[in-house]
């Protein structure tokens, strides 16, 4: 099944309040914090064997790739979302 339709709802809800593609990169958003608290929840448990108390090295590497994501993704939608709003502030006046 297609993410589009595992995650219809959430995807409907976000784009009505924040536009197309920055209602997907919500979810998206979303979607990738879900994989992060998995990855901590992994880390828990596989510990490293040089660094005790730390996650092994593969899962370090794993929620530093997923974080890095998740802030490409924040500044995407600010940058969507700065756009918009000068493009909202220079488009002339509609005279009902």
């Amino acid at each position: 099944m297609s993410v589009y339709e595992d995650r219809r709802e959430e995807l409907e809800k976000h784009e009505f309040m924040m536009g197309k593609a920055r209602g997907q990169l919500a979810v998206t958003l979303d979607m990738l914090t879900e994989a992060l608290v998995l990855v901590g929840q992994h880390g828990v448990y596989c510990q490293s064997a040089r660094q005790p108390g730390k996650p092994a090295m593969d899962v370090q590497l794993i929620s530093k790739a997923i974080t890095d994501a998740k802030e490409l993704i924040s500044g995407v939608m600010g940058e969507l979302k700065k756009s918009r709003d000068s493009a909202a502030s220079t488009a002339p006046a509609k005279n009902s």
